[in-house]
């Protein structure tokens, strides 16, 4: 989970963790669903619980692990201070913007769909902003995956049936949630060229400055859960902070030491997919025919565009390698 131990991570266990933070990341929802139903508590409370809660959890762990080890940081490349702050301040902005708006989701349009649409969204976003504002290209196996992900976003939006499956404002939210996560991943791109930065405690700043974004919001909407069932929504609270929030990311930064960033894009579709069934099976949630049609086109299509960015990095490493002789 940190820089003196991931280089001896194997590649399979590097895969299991992925995989795992993966999975767990599609229970947030199902657990901020629950909450709904009784808590009293909104989505930037939520939020603000699940931030502050994680980045507590992701501190003591930090400091736990380095006392077991007993071996001193690993000194960075030096970061211009200007450059290493406003790449936290925006990331933990981004990341307020990102789950707020992915727990109202769930509130408005429903677990399935809202998660759908955020991390389906998400990739699209990141490709067509990496393409604006650095210039990367997407090549035509790219555009069509771009094109395949916003077709089946439109079979989502346009198919729902009226009732309750699909709502408009909640897939704006949804989208919001995207266009936070996909701000997030740029301006890590962008500002964390050269090194000098550490992903795992960039996020436990983002984490930060995105409890302190949020800590007033909250408080305006409303910060403590209500006293009925509060043993219940206190064990949900803390299942939040905990598992999906602090274990799944220390996970998959650890397997993003020894697995390709476009393996996990596509292994993190586990997510929507984890969700929409718990939401299926276990909260009544309804999924028409279009529902799934688009849900299907839209997963298939972030699938291949993390393929496509997968050659794409193998064919500029070739070109890049020395010719021998």
């Amino acid at each position: 989970m940190h820089a003196t131990d991931s280089s001896a991570l194997p590649v399979g266990r590097g895969l299991l963790y992925v995989t795992f933070a993966a999975t767990a990341w599609g229970t947030a929802g199902a657990a901020a669903a629950l909450l709904y139903r009784g808590s009293g508590l909104g989505p930037l409370a939520l939020t603000f619980w699940r931030t502050f809660g994680g980045l507590v959890l992701l501190l003591a762990v930090r400091a736990l692990l380095r006392r077991r080890s007993r071996t001193a940081a690993v000194p960075a490349v030096c970061e211009p201070l200007g450059r290493r702050l406003a790449r936290i301040v925006l990331t933990g902005v981004a990341l307020a913007v990102f789950q707020a708006a992915y727990f109202a989701a769930v509130e408005t349009t429903g677990l399935a769909v809202g998660t759908v649409v955020t991390m389906g969204a998400g990739p699209v976003l990141i490709a067509i902003g990496a393409r604006v504002t650095m210039g990367e290209r997407l090549g035509a196996g790219g555009v069509l995956a771009v094109a395949g992900a916003l077709a089946g976003l439109a079979v989502l939006v346009l198919g729902g049936d009226g009732g309750a499956t699909v709502r408009p404002a909640g897939v704006g939210y949804a989208l919001l949630s995207a266009a936070g996560c996909a701000a997030m991943t740029l301006i890590t791109r962008r500002l964390g060229k050269g090194g000098g930065s550490d992903p795992y405690a960039s996020t436990v700043s983002a984490f930060a400055v995105g409890a302190l974004c949020l800590l007033l919001l909250a408080a305006v909407e409303g910060l403590w859960p209500q006293a009925h069932d509060l043993g219940r929504s206190l064990c949900l609270l803390a299942y939040i902070a905990a598992v999906p929030t602090a274990l799944a990311y220390g996970l998959y930064f650890a397997g993003l030491a020894v697995v390709r960033a476009a393996t996990a894009s596509v292994i993190s579709l586990i997510e929507p997919v984890s969700a929409a069934a718990i939401a299926v099976l276990f909260l009544g949630e309804r999924v028409t025919m279009a529902t799934a049609i688009g849900t299907g086109v839209l997963l298939t299509a972030v699938a291949a565009l993390a393929v496509t960015e997968a050659r794409g990095a193998v064919s500029a490493a070739r070109s890049a390698a020395p010719v021998a002789g």
